[in-house]
């Protein structure tokens, strides 16, 4: 009895996988205005009132900023360009 036969192509029978990196949407708002907006006021929610997020800015509003911790975490998403508008597109630096 021989033994099957190696081959350094795959496999027909198995799918192949490719790794696929969806573009990242960049949203229209300004980076620094919204910077402004959550230092100053967010803990109010105006911030999140600007990026179009109305459900958040309320919750924000009613909570204080989550009691500042909301607040706060709201600025470290924008310093590290992971803050998203109302429609999930990046409120990135131009």
């Amino acid at each position: 009895m021989q033994p099957a036969p190696v081959s350094i192509y795959p496999s027909q029978t198995e799918p192949m996988s490719i790794a696929v990196t969806p573009p990242v949407l960049v949203s229209e708002k300004d980076w620094v205005v919204t910077l402004v907006l959550a230092v100053v006021l967010g803990f109010l929610g105006i911030d999140r009132f600007y990026a179009g997020s109305i459900g958040l800015g309320v919750l924000k509003l009613l909570t204080s900023g989550g009691l500042g911790l909301w607040w706060l975490i709201d600025i470290i998403l924008l310093a590290t360009g992971n803050y998203r508008d109302g429609n999930g597109h990046t409120i990135a630096t131009k």
